[in-house]
């Protein structure tokens, strides 16, 4: 029992004039998995006929983004993945059109523990269902407070975000054997979508583990979804290709934050390394600090007095004067204005990238290769480095 391919491209489109009946299935929508066929007259019209029946030269039509699999008392006997106008023959072999699938389908079949028969009579349940093999989209999913290590900052955040995942059946043989075998009209995702939201949720821990090695910062995440499903589909390979026949084909991470205790983290280390940067600020900061605790040793109850002796133990005790680092922020401001202070050959002094003067660039700094030692203006016309005899012209 096989199927006869008799009608393809351009002829497929006039079907509807060329059959009196046939069976099909006009369209599967975004939410229908797999489709039970049924038999339908010219112009549309259902006649009245045993589904369940699939007579000698049944003519069958196969839609775009569709498969054909033609089951017999539970068990699949042939399929088609091409598009095009069939009929069915009891004394053929099966056909077995694979299309875009290729011989892995073969495979499924037998490694689900079926066989081919053929040249024998037809049983008493035969039905026709069509497998929808477009894209499976619009599937959301979340995940919360997932360990990442962040490369920029050096530690464990925790993450939590939200989005899109798309799906395909990638192999309808495992699929109708595992997961929907002889529904009765249409298996639909709503059955199954709850459980793979949660496997896939699952999956995502491991999966950014594994991206958090590559050294991606977390709100770099969303610019490389490709990664990400690549490794999800690894994680994933047994419980969903495998066992159900289906497979992530595509993810849209719509938002991925850090929680409220990361957020807390991530402030403090940088406001820590402002400060260590930049003593300006961390004098501003300290100041403020100061300034918060005489406000608050003049409301003290035991009295101002002791309030402000506690306060001058405490600034004591940390050994942080305001004074100092401002004085000490000044200094550093002058010394890099000195250092990127650089004298024109028109002679005027110039801190910008041009001279204001004569309007020639400033001249890039002379490094030597051995020693890194950079030649003051004033040397670097020297044929040898000062510092370690190096050859400047040989290199």
């Amino acid at each position: 029992m096989g199927l006869i391919k008799v009608l393809t491209g351009s002829a497929f489109s006039y079907i509807g004039d060329m059959w009196e009946d046939y069976i099909c299935c006009d369209s599967l929508d975004n939410d229908t998995l797999i489709q039970k066929g049924h038999a339908k007259k010219s112009g549309g019209a259902g006649i009245n006929k045993d589904d369940n029946v699939i007579t000698q030269f049944s003519k069958i039509a196969v839609n775009a983004g569709q498969m054909l699999i033609i089951v017999e008392n539970g068990k699949i006997v042939d399929y088609t993945a091409e598009q095009g106008g069939y009929e069915y023959n009891f004394d053929t072999e099966p056909s077995a059109f694979c299309g875009s699938f290729g011989d892995g389908l073969k495979v499924s079949l037998q490694q689900m523990g079926e066989r081919f028969a053929h040249g024998g009579v037809a049983g008493k349940d035969q039905r026709a269902y069509f497998v929808n093999t477009k894209e499976i989209l619009e599937n959301r999913f979340g995940f919360g407070k997932v360990p990442y290590r962040d490369s920029e900052f050096d530690m464990t955040i925790g993450l939590q975000g939200y989005g899109f995942y798309t799906f395909n059946i990638v192999d309808p043989i495992v699929f109708y054997t595992n997961i929907s075998g002889n529904v009765t009209e249409k298996y639909t995702k709503s059955t199954l979508e709850a459980q793979i939201r949660s496997e896939l949720q699952d999956a995502m821990l491991p999966a950014l583990g594994e991206i958090a090695k590559k050294g991606i910062k977390y709100d770099e995440l969303p610019s490389n979804t490709e990664e990400i499903i690549e490794v999800l589909k690894e994680k994933t390979k047994t419980k969903w290709r495998e066992k159900r026949g289906i497979e992530i084909a595509s993810l849209t991470l719509s938002s991925i934050v850090p929680d409220d205790d990361s957020v807390e983290k991530i402030r403090e280390l940088q406001e820590s390394r402002a400060y260590s940067s930049n003593k300006a600020m961390l004098g501003a900061r300290v100041g403020a600090a100061q300034a918060n605790a005489m406000e608050s040793a003049a409301e003290n109850p035991s009295g101002a007095v002791n309030g402000f002796m506690g306060m001058n133990m405490a600034q004591m005790a940390g050994g942080v004067n305001v004074s100092d680092l401002m004085r000490d922020a000044e200094k550093d401001e002058k010394k890099f204005q000195e250092e990127e202070t650089w004298v024109c050959e028109c002679g005027m002094t110039n801190t910008m990238r041009f001279c204001p003067n004569c309007g020639k660039p400033k001249p890039a700094k002379r490094i030597c290769p051995k020693c890194e030692f950079v030649f003051p203006d004033e040397l670097k016309g020297m044929k040898f480095c000062p510092n370690c005899g190096n050859n400047m012209e040989e290199g």
